[in-house]
């Protein structure tokens, strides 16, 4: 099903007021067919036309469509696909014809889908049944870009870590025909293509940096994670809700990671491994660096000739700077007032 735009004038003033005065010369009619006629027999051929006019011209005025900015109207005759109006303005259509939005009555936890009081409360609406009473069915679908919040989802990591995370698309209708007639509601099939496509994304990254992951797909492992590649595996994500909304008439114009933690029940022990990984990198740091100072220090010592060490004093020496350089506590000096030997 392929979109066929309408281009129509902005001709809804003038038939609404023609209408108008179609109701007023009714009016007329018939208050002259009582005056003009006999308390009997008044006049049939002015009263007839007036009320039949009453009866039924209140159908014409269901050809009168407002579009707003940024807002398409599909419309259908008898079941048959005739056309969108994308262009804002009053119009008047065929009064037989129906608007159609199947997701009129959808709502997401997005822009646009949470009514004013749920805003205020900080809250957020789940999928709705079309039976809601609280929100107004619009027949309008809205062309403007839209941000999708779905619930945050819990996903196993390459490496099997239970892995929280959350996931904000931007999109907006492109194909108004695609979305409404190609799947059944629109909102819900991006939304459920959102959890699906995360879901295949996250699987292949470890949470942090692991060895002999492979997360390109060429065979090679790198350096590649959900933590310190967001913009990599966002891109990959918005890549691949685009080629499963596709066939929607949808637009993914972004994706980002809003939320992203490992499960509240290995949450704590991986806080602890992560604390023995930093500080396992923090001591390595000092020992290379102590050992720079004392291959210095014993290089200096044998360059000035200041004093000539045996190979016995030498590593009483190293023992003892290493101690003092890498040991987390102030050292506590012992003077030696004797001989050195």
């Amino acid at each position: 099903m392929e979109e066929k735009e309408l281009v129509k004038k902005s001709n809804g003033i003038h038939v609404l007021l023609l209408l108008i005065l179609a109701y007023a010369a009714s009016v007329f009619l018939f208050v002259a067919g009582i005056r003009f006629g006999t308390e009997d027999l008044p006049l049939l051929p002015a009263i007839i036309p007036a009320i039949l006019w009453w009866a039924l011209g209140w159908i014409l005025f269901m050809g009168l469509k407002i579009v707003k900015p940024q807002e398409a109207l599909v419309l259908t005759l008898f079941g048959k696909y005739i056309g969108t109006i994308k262009t804002d303005g009053f119009y008047y259509v065929n009064p037989f014809c129906s608007s159609v939005n199947p997701a009129a009555k959808t709502r997401l936890g997005q822009s646009g889908d949470v009514n004013e009081n749920a805003s205020i409360h900080g809250l957020q609406l789940s999928l709705s049944s079309a039976n809601s009473t609280e929100v107004t069915e619009n027949r309008k679908i809205s062309l403007k870009a839209m941000t999708l919040n779905n619930a945050k989802q819990k996903v196993n990591d390459v490496l099997g870590n239970p892995v929280e995370i959350g996931v904000a698309v931007i999109w907006r209708v492109s194909d108004t025909a695609k979305a409404v007639f190609n799947v059944d509601n629109y909102k819900e099939y991006l939304s459920l293509q959102v959890d699906a496509a995360v879901r295949d994304i996250v699987k292949i990254y470890p949470y942090d940096v692991a060895p002999n992951i492979d997360t390109t797909g060429d065979g090679l492992a790198d350096d590649g994670s959900l933590r310190g590649s967001t913009t990599v595996v966002a891109e990959r994500i918005r890549d691949l809700i685009q080629k499963k909304v596709e066939n929607a008439g949808l637009v993914i114009e972004e994706a980002r990671i809003t939320y992203l933690a490992y499960a509240p029940e290995i949450a704590a022990v991986m806080l602890q491994r992560q604390q023995a990984s930093a500080v396992i990198d923090a001591r390595k740091m000092i020992v290379d660096g102590a050992v720079g100072m004392v291959e210095m220090a014993l290089e200096r010592l044998k360059d000035s000739g200041m004093v000539d060490l045996d190979e016995e004093r030498k590593a009483a020496m190293v023992s003892n700077l290493l101690v003092v350089l890498c040991g987390s506590h102030d050292a506590q000096p012992v003077v030696n007032s004797g001989s050195l030997y």
